[in-house]
């Protein structure tokens, strides 16, 4: 289903205008865009410099370079062959003055567990999936090319968005393999959002979308250096989406920069969230919010000594500015939430994900749990790989009816949870946001024992539906780190406005040097 074009509540001329008083401009064509942001190449496209289909060319080509081949990345599961026409036809509609948005031309990734209606097979990297094609887009893809995006591809990903098995390994999935970190090739990407975290960290696309349960967004956007946002609960249709639970499950955008994060965001916004964020989110970034509080967190300074001169910087900056700073030496989300939020996926994972199956014309051998995990068990390492289906074998165990109370009453109690502990800070104290640690530093991959999580932040707001971005804070030799920005809901501009400025006072972004070996 196809949806009407949207347009941004201001003129493009304006927006263009907006952009151009701090792009990076050339008096020379072009020849290669490559590390191109995307104010730069807005204001290229826009003075015809640059064009979408030479955008969309150099993406291609640095995914035939390094995606198995060269560094051997793994980030892109599969190529839209249509790309280049949909650039040229953008191309041909910007010649004509009809820009549709300010994402016209853009090249964006897709996460492979996100439904297009091409020639690009929707499968959350299972083998039981492979080739499937869809009839239809998911809402979001629809919003980004009535936007005038370009879908270039399509990334790997952890298989089944990361809820298959126990020991599960960050980036791989079976019909993808496994993604790995450009910055130490050696080292995890995070996940399950690792290709759309890579593909961008590594240059071979402007622009990506991610999804996220718990963490799929910002843990691979920290731990490959890049900018990541999770969106308010709803904000973002999670129609089409092959989901894990709707309680938790959103998109948003992955990009090298907050200004780009927040130009995709744009285009993915439902209209009724269009409506109530006010203008374009873009308008945000350029601008520092009026803060009178703000809560560091620096439980984590022990256990990762790199976010140390960070928060001092950034304590630094704040109270030079006139904000009341709150430093925290604990951070202890309550245990029970945790195991609240394990019933709900259980559950909603049984409910949701038949149902997407069913939907999406999935064949009848592989449209329920039991046909799924009996395919993965007759089919051993080829569809499991070094790990287990333990989540999939819970879930087919679930009965929708007689769970259901049990499930409602985790529901509850997990939101709560999450809500008070948050609520503490941004309601009760009056503070404007919560800044702490995204995650530790990335760790090696091993088959044989899977993740080695050091410590993440993702869990309160994820469970009760609030907005984060994580943004590049530091990097612990060569792995890089990022700081998370939490807010209540619908405080989007005010994070956005905020991570921009966190992100220009430390600089922090670097482009992966794809080390083989660690130093």
């Amino acid at each position: 289903m196809l949806l009407p074009r949207l347009m941004l509540a201001v003129s493009f001329p304006a927006i263009v205008t907006l952009f151009t008083l701090t792009a990076c401009s050339s008096e020379e064509p072009l020849d290669q865009p490559e590390w191109m942001d995307a104010r730069t190449a807005l204001t290229e496209m826009e003075n015809g410099e640059l064009s979408s289909e030479a955008l969309v060319t150099y993406y291609l080509n640095k995914i035939a370079q390094d995606n198995q081949q060269g560094h051997g990345l793994a980030a892109i599961i599969d190529i839209n062959q249509d790309a280049l026409a949909q650039a040229r036809m953008m191309d041909a509609e910007r010649a004509a003055d009809n820009v549709r948005s300010a994402l016209h031309g853009m090249p964006v990734v897709l996460k492979a567990n996100i439904a297009t209606a091409d020639d690009m097979p929707t499968t959350a990297g299972a083998l039981a999936l492979q080739g499937h094609l869809t009839q239809r887009d998911a809402e979001v893809v629809a919003q980004l090319r009535a936007a005038g995006a370009v879908i270039l591809a399509k990334a790997n990903l952890s298989e089944w968005a990361n809820f298959r098995g126990e020991n599960s390994i960050s980036g791989w999935s079976a019909l993808g393999g496994q993604t790995l970190n450009p910055h130490l090739l050696t080292h995890t990407p995070c996940g399950s959002s690792a290709g759309s975290a890579v593909a961008v960290a590594a240059d071979m696309t402007l622009l990506a979308v991610g999804t996220e349960t718990d963490g799929s967004i910002m843990c691979p956007s920290a731990i490959n250096g890049i900018v990541g946002i999770k969106p308010t609960r709803g904000s973002v249709s999670g129609e089409g989406i092959i989901p894990i639970a709707s309680a938790q499950d959103i998109a948003g955008p992955m990009a090298r920069n907050v200004f780009d994060a927040a130009l995709l965001l744009d285009a993915m916004l439902t209209p009724a969230a269009r409506s109530r964020l006010g203008r374009p989110l873009l308008y945000a970034v350029d601008q520092m919010p009026e803060l009178e509080k703000v809560i560091l967190v620096r439980a984590f300074d022990e256990r990762e000594p790199a976010y140390t001169p960070v928060f001092e910087q950034l304590t630094e900056m704040f109270e030079s500015r006139g904000v009341e700073v709150v430093q925290l030496d604990t951070w202890q989300p309550p245990q029970e939430m945790g195991v609240a939020e394990f019933e709900v996926l259980i559950y909603e994972f049984r409910r949701d994900l038949e149902s997407w199956l069913q939907d999406y014309g999935v064949n009848e051998d592989v449209n329920s749990f039991a046909e799924l995990v009996a395919f993965n068990s007759a089919r051993g390492e080829e569809a499991l790989g070094a790990f287990g289906q333990e989540y999939l074998e819970q879930a087919a165990a679930i009965d929708p009816d007689a769970d259901r109370a049990s499930y409602e009453q985790a529901l509850a109690s997990s939101r709560e949870l999450a809500e008070a502990l948050l609520n503490e800070y941004l309601q009760a104290q009056g503070a404007d946001a919560i800044i702490m640690p995204s995650y530790s530093k990335a760790w090696s991959i091993d088959p044989d024992s899977g993740d080695d999580f050091g410590f993440g932040t993702s869990g309160p707001a994820a469970i009760s539906g609030y907005p984060s971005i994580t943004v590049p804070a530091a990097f612990n030799g060569v792995l890089p780190l990022g700081v998370s920005v939490v807010g209540l809901p619908w405080s989007e501009a005010t994070l956005l406005g905020l991570a921009a400025e966190i992100e220009r006072e430390l600089d922090a972004y670097q482009a992966p040097q794809f080390i083989s070996t660690a130093p």
